[in-house]
């Protein structure tokens, strides 16, 4: 029968055997960005924009990527399409009613990977609206400084919603397709310096 040290010393063990190797890497909001374009008038040009205001939650595990995890709050009214006029309407409830669901946020579940390929399943909320999603994205690399004992990285995502999935139906009066269902995103996400581990 085990006596009470020796039991201590098996739980102290597997506690280290277990560390979480998981820490949070702060985002530089103002090297960062989350954009979108979408098609105008059948594809006859596209417009695009970003929103100035969001909050990134990025808990990463330098060992194992699929342990990782990310939550991206976005604030509505902060959109930006650099037309003033086009912006308030885009905050109206003809779109994305801000007053009503002020956030858009994703949670991701887990992070998937296959060979090269990384995918982030989770939960996209919108207008009101909660879908799971599978998001493809890429670490793009790192960049250390002249020390070498402090580095950045980056990271990027491409992928497509539309608009009507989750509520956003508005239709021009007299223009068919005036402004179109799929709308692309494309998020490019910059750490803080980190401390090499």
């Amino acid at each position: 029968m085990f006596n009470a040290t020796v039991l201590a010393l098996l739980l102290f063990c597997f506690a280290v055997g277990q560390t979480d190797t998981t820490r949070q890497y702060p985002i530089d909001a103002n090297h960062s960005t989350v954009g979108f374009n979408v098609s105008i008038m059948n594809g006859l040009s596209r417009v695009s924009g970003k929103f100035t205001d969001f909050t990134v939650t990025l808990n990463n595990d330098e060992k194992d990527i699929t342990k990782s995890s990310i939550t991206v709050v976005i604030k509505a009214t902060s959109i930006s399409t650099g037309i003033e006029a086009r912006d308030k309407h885009l905050r109206s409830a003809d779109f994305f009613d801000v007053e009503k669901y002020p956030e858009i946020v994703f949670k991701s579940d887990r992070i998937e990977k296959k060979g090269k390929q990384l995918t982030l399943v989770g939960v996209f909320s919108m207008h009101g609206v909660s879908k799971q999603m599978s998001v493809p994205f890429n670490v793009i690399g790192t960049s250390k400084d002249p020390t070498g004992k402090k580095m950045n990285l980056g990271y990027s995502a491409r992928f497509a919603i539309n608009r009507r999935d989750f509520g956003i139906n508005w239709e021009h009066q007299t223009v068919k397709n005036f402004v179109g269902d799929n709308v692309e995103v494309e998020i490019n996400l910059l750490t803080k310096a980190i401390t090499v581990q």
